[in-house]
C-alpha cells in the first residue's frame, strides 16, 4: 500500500500545484451555486476545470440541506439529456449504424452531471468530497425521489473508480494507527466494540485477525473490515468468541478461520460491493500464511428472521418477544424444534419475486459461492439478536476449491446449497 500511496500523494502534490497555479489566475470563482456549476461544465483548459470544480465543491459542502436539495434541483431541471436528440440519433443509427453515429447516442444519453462529477473527482481529495457528498445525496433521496437520478449515475462512476482492482489489503492490529482504530470502533456494524480493551481483545491475541479495504484516494479511511477467530472448531455461539478473558490458542494450530463481523465504513458508497471480494481475498491469504487451515466459515446474523416470522408463524414469533436470561434455560429446549423448522423455512424457501433467499445476510454469502453450514439456536443471545432473529446465528462455509463453482450454480438456480448436517437437520425435523 506504501508504493501506491505514494504514488497517489505524487499526484495529488501535482494537482494541489495546478490548482494554486490557476487560482492565482482565475479571478470570477462564484459563490452562487448555479453560476459555480456552469463555470465547471465551461471550462476548457485543465488548469481552469481544476480550480472552478474545487471551487463548486466548497460552495456545495457549505450549503445546507435545503440549498443543496435546490442545486440537485437545478441539474435535474438544466443538465438532463436532450431525449428527443437521443431519439432522433437513434432512430439515426439504426438505419445507418456507423462509429461516429454510435458516439452520438453515446454522448446524448448522459446526463449533464455526470461530466460533472467526473471534473469535481479530478480535484485534491474529489474522490473522498464526493463519497460524503454522497451521504447527503442519500439523505435527501428521502424527501426527493427524483434525485435517485442523480444518485444511479453518481454510483456508476464511483463503480469505476472503486472497482476491486484499485483496493488495497491490508492487516489490522493492535499496532495500527490510533486513527484507524478509532474508526474501526466506529464502524462495527454487527458487534459494537464498547471500549479500547473491547478491541485489544478482537486484535491482540495471536488467534484473532482483521483486515481492511481501502483506497489510494482514501488512505486514511476503511472501506470495509472484517474480522476472524482463529480455531479449531466451528463456533456455535458469538459470546465464546467475543470473551475477554480467554486463553488464546495458537495460530499454527488452528484449523478453522470464522469471519465473524463483517462492517462497511462508507454509506457513501452503499450499494458498492466490497464484501465478497475482501472474504475470498483474505480466506487466500490466510491459507497462504497458515497452511494448517482447512475449513473457511462465518458467524452470521439472520437479520430479518422475527420479522418474517410474525407473519409467517405469528404464535412462534409470540414467544420470543421479551425473553429474559431465564428463557434459555426455562423455555428454549421446547421450541426449538419448531423453531429451527420455521428459520429452515425462512433460510431456504424464498418469498421474494427474484426468488433469492429472503435473509440479507444469506443472499450475500450464498451469492458469493458458500454453502449454508450450521444453524446455532441460541447463538447470539443479546437483546438485539433475540428481536432480530430469536437468538440464531448461522455458519455459511466457504469451501474454496468450490466456491466460484457454487457461485455459478446459485446465480442459475438460485437453489440455497446445504451441507451434509442441515441436510441431516431438515429430514430429523
Amino acid at each position: 500500500m506504501r508504493l501506491l500511496q505514494d504514488m497517489l500523494s505524487n499526484l495529488m502534490r501535482g494537482t494541489m500545484g495546478l490548482s494554486a497555479f490557476g487560482r492565482k489566475h482565475v479571478s470570477d470563482l462564484s459563490s452562487e451555486p448555479q453560476q459555480a456549476v456552469k463555470a465547471v461544465l465551461s471550462a476548457t483548459g485543465e488548469v481552469s476545470s481544476l480550480v472552478y470544480a474545487e471551487n463548486l465543491l466548497n460552495v456545495i459542502e457549505a450549503l445546507d440541506d435545503e440549498q443543496l436539495a435546490a442545486v440537485l434541483t437545478h441539474l435535474l431541471d438544466t443538465h438532463d439529456i436532450n431525449a428527443q436528440a437521443l431519439a432522433k440519433a437513434a432512430k439515426t443509427y439504426a438505419t445507418a449504424p456507423t462509429h461516429g453515429g454510435l458516439e452520438i447516442i453515446a454522448n446524448a444519453a448522459e446526463p449533464g452531471w455526470m461530466e460533472l462529477f467526473r471534473r469535481l473527482n479530478a480535484t485534491t481529495n474529489g474522490t473522498v468530497r464526493l463519497v460524503h457528498f454522497r451521504e447527503r445525496l442519500r439523505d435527501l433521496m428521502r424527501n426527493h425521489p427524483d434525485f435517485q437520478r442523480i444518485d444511479s449515475g453518481l454510483v456508476r462512476l464511483l463503480r469505476n473508480w472503486f472497482n476491486p482492482g484499485f483496493l488495497v489489503l491490508e492487516p489490522i492490529d493492535w499496532s495500527t494507527s490510533a486513527n484507524i482504530l478509532e474508526k474501526i470502533i466506529a464502524y462495527e456494524a454487527v458487534h459494537e466494540i464498547t471500549s479500547w480493551e473491547n478491541l485489544r481483545a478482537r486484535l491482540a491475541p495471536e488467534d484473532r485477525r482483521c483486515f481492511a479495504f481501502f483506497h489510494p484516494a482514501m488512505p486514511n479511511e476503511p472501506l470495509i473490515f472484517v474480522e476472524v477467530a482463529l480455531t479449531t472448531e466451528i463456533p456455535q455461539r458469538i459470546d465464546n468468541v467475543l470473551a475477554l478473558n480467554r486463553d488464546a490458542d495458537a495460530a499454527s494450530a488452528a484449523t478453522t478461520a470464522v469471519f465473524y463481523s463483517i462492517s462497511n465504513c462508507q454509506s457513501g458508497l452503499a450499494g458498492i460491493s466490497f464484501g465478497n471480494f475482501l472474504i475470498k481475498r483474505v480466506a487466500g491469504h490466510l491459507r497462504q500464511e497458515l497452511p494448517n487451515l482447512s475449513r473457511f466459515v462465518t458467524l452470521s446474523p439472520v437479520p430479518g428472521l422475527m420479522k418474517w416470522m410474525s407473519a409467517a408463524h405469528p404464535d412462534l414469533a409470540t414467544e420470543f418477544s421479551g425473553v429474559d436470561d431465564s428463557f434459555w434455560s426455562e423455555n428454549a429446549e421446547r421450541l426449538q424444534a419448531d423453531f429451527t423448522r420455521a428459520a429452515l423455512e425462512y433460510l431456504t424457501v424464498s418469498g421474494r419475486p427474484d426468488g433469492l433467499p429472503n435473509d440479507p445476510v444469506a443472499r450475500f454469502h450464498l451469492g458469493n459461492g458458500a454453502f449454508l453450514e450450521q444453524l446455532n439456536y441460541g447463538g447470539d443471545r443479546s437483546p438485539k439478536a433475540v428481536a432480530q432473529a430469536g437468538g440464531l446465528m448461522v455458519n455459511y462455509l466457504y469451501d474454496l476449491d468450490v466456491v466460484e463453482k457454487n457461485h455459478e450454480e446459485f446465480n442459475k438456480t438460485k437453489a440455497v446449497p446445504l451441507s451434509s448436517g442441515v441436510k441431516a437437520l431438515m429430514k430429523s425435523l
